[in-house]
């Protein structure tokens, strides 16, 4: 039986619950995505040799729930999850999260309570991710963009630091082309690509798929697109955690830029210091003047006679 999108939304907000008090509403998702994370991959993949994510023995969603009620509960997840980020080359991705700070989770009992109770939300066995997709719905990743729109809306940021909403995604895919006669060894490139929703859902438009590549400055959001595009089954997707202005990363063997088959962007228009680190006269690849000579012009009175 499917997963009921409802009753997976009113599961994963009982987890964020359960971590009001000790943090700001914007460090809910360092906890509950990587939940949600670990529950996904083992459902899906733990015991499969040929998985292309392995969850090694002690890294899975069941030996965190063997921690639950345990007094060093915090300290064993974490550990759980060093092991799991080891395997699959995630380290700095799902592991930034102390599972063991008592300032953020409460001391002694009060932790111990509270992580088996967040455990034991994620062990509800309506929550099987297993085979939670249904008529080409992706159930999970649409919770992991409700819960990321619900987390930047109350910490009082921006949501597009994390999410382009699906209907301005699909826009955008349709206005560069990519249809049902695109091919999956095309190339799709989001040179501030957040969260990846926008990647992701240009993607969709093509049923055979893309090849995808992603760069980000933000070290947290770049976590977050590596784990959504896991999953959304997309884990050969190339995430890369830098400034693309200031440190472009995909290149091709003669050092100069790599191109791509289509380029789809939603950049931080609220960035105020983007230029920060950039010197227009000496860029290698010539990208620049005219995007900074285009700024100066968009701030300063412009005068035309006819």
């Amino acid at each position: 039986m499917p997963i009921k999108k409802s009753e997976l939304y009113s599961s994963l907000w009982k987890s964020c619950d359960e971590l009001r008090g000790g943090m700001d509403a914007s460090q809910y998702k360092d906890y509950v995505l990587v939940l949600l994370f670990i529950k996904y991959v083992s459902d899906k993949y733990a015991g499969d040799p040929n998985a292309l994510i392995e969850v090694p023995q002690g890294g899975s969603f069941a030996d965190m729930v063997a921690a639950k009620g345990n007094k060093e509960i915090g300290d064993r997840i974490n550990k759980i999850l060093g092991k799991l980020a080891e395997a699959n080359g995630l380290k700095g991705v799902i592991d930034l999260a102390d599972f063991n700070d008592e300032d953020k989770l409460g001391r002694g009992k009060e932790m111990v309570d509270r992580l088996t109770n967040l455990i034991a939300i994620f062990e509800n066995p309506a929550l099987d991710f297993s085979q939670n997709q249904a008529e080409g719905d992706d159930i999970l990743g649409d919770a992991y963009e409700y819960l990321m729109r619900h987390f930047a809306t109350e910490s009082g940021k921006s949501k597009g630091q994390f999410y382009t909403p699906a209907e301005v995604s699909r826009v955008i895919a349709k206005v560069v082309g990519i249809d049902s006669e695109t091919r999956q060894d095309q190339a799709l490139y989001d040179p501030t690509c957040g969260s990846g929703s926008l990647l992701l859902k240009a993607s969709d438009e093509a049923p055979r798929g893309l090849t995808l590549y992603g760069q980000e400055k933000d070290n947290a959001t770049a976590g977050l697109a590596r784990m959504n595009m896991i999953l959304h089954d997309n884990p050969t997707a190339e995430i890369w955690r830098d400034n693309t202005l200031t440190a472009p990363h995909f290149k091709q063997d003669d050092g100069s830029l790599m191109t791509f088959d289509f380029a789809v962007a939603n950049p931080p228009f609220s960035d105020k210091a983007w230029s920060n680190g950039l010197d227009p006269d000496n860029d290698e690849f010539k990208r620049l003047r005219m995007a900074c000579l285009l700024s100066r012009m968009a701030t300063t009175p412009t005068f035309f006679t006819f």
